[in-house]
């Protein structure tokens, strides 16, 4: 017992202190966990650690996380992306596939062993794209769309891949395998041992169909009479039954448990249980693929790393530079050019995190042997660890060079009258056409090529270009306009450009989008007076709805919501003198004394002036 609190005190400790230090260096959660087993794979090998035997079990961590895919792969959204989904997706993993197989067959590997190898390393890491792209601000822009379409591919393709390694096994690998696992235990249990070709094809069938079957009409009314008993840790063990109860079917048949919950999870994409599903597994998957990948870490083989480095640096340059190639072929063709074309390249050419499930697989089910595992495991780490300095590249080399060659083109905006608008997605977009409504033409300008497309099918003129550059706001007639209005999306960027515009431009009216409360006083700090936050005027929509839910007129709700509205308006004010732009609001201490104070007055004054509104209301009753 205190072996095993040993052992999980050290893995919880090296993921708590890594994973942090990781993230802050924008290295990603999963680069963290990585360095974390790195970093106490020696203090395991001195315990004795079967850290293979603990990689087992946290390889469920993968079976969750494919069950949380198929919940969220709505029919109607994959529609709306089949252009880049089996094109851009489909073509990155076929080709990178076929290129890399050929490639080791090149090296002497037989067919089968080429391709298994093709499969593992032609996927990308989702989890370190998806947190780079949106910690960088970049997942709406046309690479970061298209990036996304490739890995929710990618994470659609390892169901099948899943299900053809065991396929691509060879005898004598697999004879190796089973001897190295013998270790006098019984006999695995199995529902097709015994069977003939076609019995075992008749219960493989009849145990996905259960499961789909299953899905649809069976797990309802189970999760149904659960809930009925309001005792949330009761549906939380409902969920991890169905997840477990699915993959150990899928293993008596002989077949990927990793299939079986994928396939629950998209029957029950549409089910009401859905989000609470979702929400009770996601802890456990965390958790579980953080310890997976510090395993994986953990038993980086160091020795063979130094005796080959050349060899396995070479093959993981070798393969970013394939994978980077492909992309940008297929971006080419698919309208993903320029720097997005690039960020695509360069953020999707690494290795992936389903690459260690998948070799682990492989090697369980005697497709790779041990030493060519082994070697494969450090060219997917490797990569993934270069993938934040490809990154760098991007932003530091690539991307400016494009934004050099589209100045050219900013000159070609013609000004409007007076009125500016950065950015026309859902806030933009509806004060353009109010203004329009009034008579007022803006110049309209966004990031987005894709967007404009849109809007220029609909007869929509907008001008291509990044609003927070200063020669293309002069190009707009920034120097002659009377109003800005600042509707992108991005917190920094929405920052660098008021600030910029109030410093040179103060003759300039501009009305700023606000992301939270926070942004709201940084920008009041920056010297804007005319903020709007994103989501308080629907929130003060929704407030005054519930006044009239609980019975109160809707002349009387207005009164209310104005009421509450000033007197917030006041306290903001009061409390933006001493927020500093620097420091964050939790550590400023000036700031956190400064509401305590107001708070006590603030609710009194409101809940008086509440009174007051609703006792003038009943006396004209």
């Amino acid at each position: 017992m205190s072996d095993f609190l040993l052992l999980s005190f050290i893995i919880l400790a090296a993921g708590v202190v890594s994973v942090p230090i990781a993230t802050r260096l924008g290295l990603g959660s999963v680069l963290g966990y990585l360095i974390a087993g790195i970093l106490i794979s020696p203090l395991l090998a001195f315990l004795d650690v079967d850290v293979v035997a603990v990689q087992h079990f946290a390889e469920f961590g993968v079976v969750m996380m494919l069950f949380l895919v198929g919940l969220e792969l709505e029919p109607k959204r994959l529609w709306e992306m089949r252009s880049q989904l089996l094109g851009l997706g489909g073509g990155q993993v076929l080709i990178t596939a076929a290129l890399i197989a050929a490639a080791a067959q090149l090296f002497g590997q037989p067919w089968t062993v080429s391709l298994a190898v093709g499969m593992i390393l032609a996927l990308s890491s989702t989890a370190i794209v998806l947190q780079t792209l949106n910690e960088n601000g970049l997942m709406k822009s046309d690479g970061g769309e298209a990036s996304f379409s490739v890995l929710l591919f990618q994470d659609i393709a390892v169901i099948p891949m899943l299900a053809l390694m065991p396929l691509l096994a060879s005898p004598d690998i697999l004879a190796a395998a089973h001897g190295a696992d013998e270790h006098g235990n019984g006999a695995e249990m199995s529902l097709v041992a015994g069977l003939n070709a076609w019995q075992t094809t008749l219960v493989t069938v009849g145990a996905v169909a259960a499961v789909i079957l299953g899905g649809g009409f069976l797990s309802r009314p189970m999760l149904r009479f659960v809930s009925s008993a309001r005792l949330r840790e009761l549906f939380t063990a409902a969920a991890l039954l169905i997840v477990i109860g699915i993959a150990l079917l899928m293993t008596l048949v002989g077949l990927s448990p990793a299939l079986g919950v994928f396939l629950a999870g998209v029957v029950l994409a549409n089910s009401e249980y859905r989000h609470e599903l979702e929400s009770d597994i996601d802890p456990f998957r965390g958790l579980l693929l953080g310890l997976f990948f510090i395993t994986v870490g953990a038993g980086i083989n160091f020795q063979l790393l130094s005796e080959n480095l050349r060899d396995i640096l070479a093959l993981a340059a070798g393969l970013i530079a394939v994978k980077a190639l492909v992309l940008l072929a297929l971006g080419r063709i698919f309208k993903v050019r320029g720097a997005d074309g690039w960020l695509l390249a360069l953020g999707l050419a690494q290795a992936g995190e389903f690459g260690f499930v998948l070799l682990a697989f492989a090697t369980t089910n005697g497709v790779l042997p041990d030493p060519l595992a082994d070697r494969l495991l450090l060219v997917v780490t490797l990569s993934m660890l270069a993938t934040p300095l490809l990154f760098i590249l991007h932003d530091k080399l690539i991307a400016p060079v494009f934004n050099k060659g589209q100045e050219r083109e900013a000159d070609e905006i013609d000004a409007g009258g007076g009125i500016i608008i950065a950015g026309r997605g859902r806030v933009g977009g509806i004060v353009e056409r109010m203004l329009k409504a009034a008579g007022h033409q803006a110049t309209v300008i966004d990031y987005s090529s894709r967007q404009l497309d849109i809007l220029r099918a609909f007869g929509i003129h907008a001008y291509f270009g990044d609003a927070t550059r200063p020669d293309l706001l002069h190009s707009a007639g920034l120097a002659n306009a009377k109003l800005l209005v600042v509707a992108i999306d991005d917190k920094q960027q929405i920052s660098a450009l008021v600030d910029y515009v109030i410093r040179e431009h103060p003759q300039v009216h501009v009305i700023a989008r606000a992301v939270d409360r926070d942004h709201t006083y940084e920008l009041w700090a920056r010297g804007c007076r005319d903020i709007i936050r994103e989501t308080y005027d629907s929130s003060l929509r929704m407030g005054r709805s519930a006044f009239e839910a609980l019975g109160v007129s809707r002349p009387t709700a207005d009164r209310m919501t104005e009421a509450f509205h000033e007197a917030d308006q006041r306290s903001m004010i009061e409390a933006a003198d001493v927020y500093e732009i620097d420091v964050p609001a939790w550590e400023n201490e000036a700031y956190i004394e400064k509401v305590r104070q107001m708070m006590g007055p603030w609710e009194d004054a409101l809940r008086a002036r509440i009174a007051e509104i609703l006792e003038d209301a009943e006396e004209k009753v």
